[in-house]
């Protein structure tokens, strides 16, 4: 009798101590980490998708900012998870780049995450202080060239949207400038604003609504196409910067080793977000847009980081940047 109590027991235990099925996922709050500060177009984006997430998932998903070393903390913080599907990265193109900008990366993207989907491609956009003396992008490039040692470039820190832009902007050019790294995008933008700095390159999700508010002055867009929001604006190619292009694209990703039925639970949440009409409104107001239900899959966040990875390998590596 007493051994057939302790076997009750003991089950009773391993019962209320099991994980909880994947058919069950999920049953407590999913944190979203974001690898910068808030306020930044990541963040933007994080919060816009994870509002329509938590309804379809039935339980909250909060946002996290982890910000430093261009991403890579938070990144890693996340491919050494529990990978259970309460913990989940959304990252930019960043995760793409990061095994050409550093040595001593923790994680390998392309092996350590469970991909989850793609979520939209994010024009940028050339910008300059309000009172920066160039009147198109041909000026720009002009003034900077003649005063290279004195012109001051913003950007997000090493790795960010930001910093490689300016980084393909400064060899297109064949002119090297004076940078200024900060510890995320809404600093950097904010110093723009006050114009402690002069100019910087980064995306519509940030500089859209100060281009409008007319806070900061426009010069070009960094896709082959103008972007619907910002019609007036030239593409950088229509400015006199033949060939120059460039896009940011965010990612979600899972821990390597979250179950296939949670990854798919959080797939399907993803897909009903970006197509969500609030999700679609602010999205175009950002100047961008949700990327179409076929590439908002594992597959085609699989697809476009194997591609990205191998396009900034070889450019990263001829411009000698690194970090350890």
């Amino acid at each position: 009798m007493r051994s057939r109590i302790l076997g009750i027991i003991v089950g009773l235990t391993l019962l209320a101590t099991a994980p909880v099925s994947a058919q069950q996922y999920p049953t407590k709050v999913i944190t979203m980490i974001v690898p910068f500060a808030a306020g930044g177009p990541t963040d933007t984006v994080a919060r816009l998708i994870g509002a329509p997430m938590s309804k379809s998932l039935g339980q909250q998903v909060i946002v996290e900012n982890v910000g430093g070393a261009g991403g890579t903390l938070a990144a890693g913080r996340v491919a050494t998870a529990n990978p259970d599907g309460y913990t989940i990265l959304i990252h930019h193109i960043g995760m793409s780049t990061a095994p050409a900008l550093y040595r001593k990366l923790r994680y390998k993207p392309t092996e350590d995450f469970a991909p989850i989907g793609l979520i939209n491609e994010v024009p940028m956009t050339i910008v300059a202080r309000n009172n920066f003396p160039a009147k198109d992008l041909k000026e720009v490039i002009a003034y900077v060239k003649k005063n290279k040692d004195k012109v001051t470039y913003a950007n997000a820190g090493l790795g960010a949207a930001s910093h490689l832009c300016g980084m393909l902007f400064m060899t297109a050019i064949q002119t090297d400038l004076v940078t200024v790294p900060y510890k995320g995008t809404a600093p950097a933008m904010n110093d723009l604003l006050g114009g402690q700095v002069d100019f910087m390159c980064d995306q519509t999700t940030n500089t859209t609504s100060q281009i409008k508010a007319k806070k900061i002055k426009v010069y070009a867009v960094t896709t082959q196409e103008r972007v619907a929001s910002l019609k007036e604006v030239p593409t950088a190619h229509e400015a006199g910067l033949p060939n120059f292009e460039v896009s940011v694209w965010h990612g979600l990703y899972a821990p390597k080793g979250t179950p296939k039925p949670v990854v798919d639970r959080l797939t399907k949440a993803l897909q009903l977000a970006l197509k969500d009409k609030n999700v679609i409104d602010r999205f175009g107001d950002l100047g961008t847009a949700p990327v179409e239900e076929k590439r908002a899959t594992p597959e085609g966040l699989a697809a476009r980081l194997k591609a990205e990875t191998e396009k900034w390998g070889p450019i990263i590596k001829k411009a000698g940047v690194f970090a350890d």
